[in-house]
């Protein structure tokens, strides 16, 4: 893949151990990896960033599963504030900058999103154990279903992708 200065990749998706060497390759303008959500997967990024001799700190968000389903990943929120702790004491090239979710999708038909309320929630404790300004911490919630309600409940990112591309 051609350097292109002014992209700035997000990886969103798990993001298997064993493949985070290859993703920094074939993402030489990785930007931030939205989806770290345990304290191996965030050594690992930390180890091979180090490996690499990495110039900088890669940008990274915790993962939350907000709703509980077994079928997200993201680290439950009651373990969110350890995994923040972890990266900042123990991950010197990973740079937390916020948290992202993937929201129930039973959840756009209603007024009000409890995974996007939650993760607004966590983000508040996050600043107040960590003397963090909030709007130093962003909130990456809401795709193409439920963008609007995200934003209205203080998303700084969306993953539209279904607008843009159309669905799989």
């Amino acid at each position: 893949m051609e350097k292109c200065p002014d992209i700035k990749w997000h990886m969103i998706g798990h993001v298997q151990r064993n493949k985070i060497s290859k993703l920094l390759t074939v993402l030489p303008n990785l930007f931030v990896v939205e989806t770290i959500d345990s304290e191996k997967l965030a050594q690992s990024f930390h180890e091979a960033l180090v490996k690499r001799e990495y110039e900088g700190n890669l940008n990274i968000m915790v993962q939350v599963n907000t709703s509980g389903e077994d079928s997200k990943s993201g680290t439950p929120p009651e373990s969110c504030i350890n995994l923040v702790k972890f990266i900042k004491e123990k991950c010197s090239k990973l740079n937390f900058i916020g948290l992202m979710t993937i929201g129930n999708i039973e959840a756009i038909h209603y007024d009000a999103s409890d995974d996007f309320t939650l993760l607004a929630k966590l983000r508040e404790q996050l600043c107040e154990e960590f003397k963090l300004n909030p709007f130093d911490i962003e909130l990456s919630m809401g795709m193409s279903a439920d963008f609007e309600k995200a934003i209205s409940m203080g998303s700084t990112n969306v993953r539209i992708g279904s607008t843009i591309f159309g669905s799989r």
